[in-house]
């Protein structure tokens, strides 16, 4: 078993239940895990000097679209809120293919991994007719590549431009098909135990994509399988309007009626809950997913966190799509939603630790892992490290917990490590030549742009 010391850290921000900051200590990885932490020294296989560092828990992504990442910074969509955006999108996605998949997921997991993160859920909805059969397969295939710990969903769009939804025909499916591939893909990749590397959940896309009998079937098919269940809601007043003229409810209200309420339930936005709503989701549990960047993106609202926080409703932090973002940099998202916060709620905002904790524990509690989300021993050993004493540093060292919001990084880590493993070294990934990676992943975008 190998063993890695990190030692001497100028500070460890354990984001434990204490709230706990170490100065001048160590932590010693054996395996997969952390076993040690404190002033004592220990032997390792290899020692990191973290005199000069502050060490994070690593952060979870809790609401990505990988595909997106071959779709930003398209001007014909700069300005277009969430419904035109997408019926423009759509257009361009549905000629998404293996190829496209990989490289795509490529592209945003190694930029995710280079600032910060370690655990990433993917929501992948997009399957054309044509050869899309194993979209998630290569999904798994890049995670096992570069080493994230990795949640994929198996989504699903059922309703089409003819049923009224908003997708092409194309790229919509039946529910058999649905449910036999959500089935096959949690008995060969779900591993529900501690320390799991590949889990799966079902997430049907969103109230306007999807019928109700494949929410219904999905809800029963997660929980016969003890796995979690994720859409889009309460994003927009449009999906609002839609689900009160289409089905005569609220979204909220809609997703209590097809049994989509509960502690193994997370939405993605989560903007428009009115109070009534908001108890509702504090008494069960159901969490949200917050993702700041792309709310203001496509001018969708800012979601209520500070209250959420107050109520005890789970939140975590995400990217959401690469679309609508345009980036995978957790950290990006995490000072973000700390000035957002500041600017809409003033001393109600969270603090940048509070951020901090959503982007760690918050997104561990809604993947439902007791294993990641902070420094531990006996936890997976995940985490990243910064080193302060470069000269965007000096004099801003005193509050390490807020650091990343307050302050905020403008370059990648020095290091990121999962599951004991040193996947992020001197900003770099280990083990890939970035230049050559670069230079494949653009050439796949090229592909998909030209056909």
């Amino acid at each position: 078993m190998s063993s890695l010391l990190i030692r001497n850290a100028k500070a460890i921000v354990t984001v434990d239940a204490g709230d706990r900051v170490l100065e001048g200590a160590n932590i010693l990885i054996e395996g997969n895990r952390i076993t040690k932490m404190g002033k004592d020294m220990y032997e390792a296989d290899r020692v990191v000097d973290a005199s000069q560092m502050f060490v994070y828990p690593g952060l979870v992504n809790v609401h990505h679209h990988l595909y997106q990442t071959f779709t930003r910074n398209l001007p014909q969509v700069q300005k277009l809120e969430l419904f035109d955006w997408l019926r423009y999108l759509y257009e361009i996605w549905k000629g998404i293919t293996p190829d496209t998949v990989y490289h795509s997921s490529l592209t945003g997991i190694a930029d995710l991994m280079k600032n910060g993160c370690t655990t990433v859920f993917d929501h992948h909805y997009v399957f054309p007719q044509q050869n899309s059969a194993h979209f998630i397969d290569k999904q798994f295939e890049v995670a096992e590549r570069l080493g994230i710990r990795f949640v994929a969903s198996r989504g699903s769009m059922t309703l089409g431009k003819d049923q009224g939804g908003l997708p092409p025909m194309s790229v919509v499916q039946d529910l058999d098909t649905i449910l036999a591939d959500s089935e096959r893909l949690i008995d060969r990749y779900h591993d529900a135990s501690a320390g799991s590397m590949r889990q799966v959940v079902l997430a049907p896309c969103s109230p306007f994509s999807v019928s109700a009998d494949l929410m219904r079937e999905s809800a029963k098919l997660a929980r016969a399988k003890g796995v979690r269940l994720h859409t889009h809601l309460a994003e927009t007043k449009n999906e609002e309007a839609y689900t009160l003229e289409r089905f005569g409810m609220r979204p909220l209200a809609y997703m209590e009626s097809l049994d989509w309420l509960g502690a193994d339930v997370w939405y993605a936005h989560g903007i428009h809950f009115n109070d009534e709503e908001m108890r509702l989701l504090a008494l069960t549990k159901t969490g949200v997913a917050h993702c700041p960047i792309s709310n203001m993106k496509l001018s969708s609202g800012i979601a209520r966190v500070p209250e959420m926080l107050s109520m005890g409703i789970p939140v975590g932090l995400a990217v959401d799509g690469s679309a609508s973002n345009d980036g995978s940099n957790l950290l990006e998202e995490l000072r973000v939603a700390y000035l957002l916060h500041r600017l809409q709620s003033s001393a109600q905002a969270p603090s940048g630790y509070d951020l901090l904790k959503i982007a760690t524990r918050g997104g561990a509690e809604i993947l439902g892992r007791s294993d990641i989300g902070s420094l531990e021993v006996g936890k997976a050993a995940d985490l990243f490290m910064v080193r302060v004493d470069h000269i965007d540093a000096v004099g801003t060292q005193t509050d390490p917990k807020s650091w990343l919001a307050t302050v905020g990084l403008k370059r990648p880590v020095d290091y990121t490590i999962v599951d004991g493993k040193v996947v992020v070294e001197n900003g770099r990934l280990v083990g890939e030549d970035e230049d050559r990676l670069a230079m494949d992943c653009q050439a796949s975008f090229e592909r998909f742009m030209q056909q």
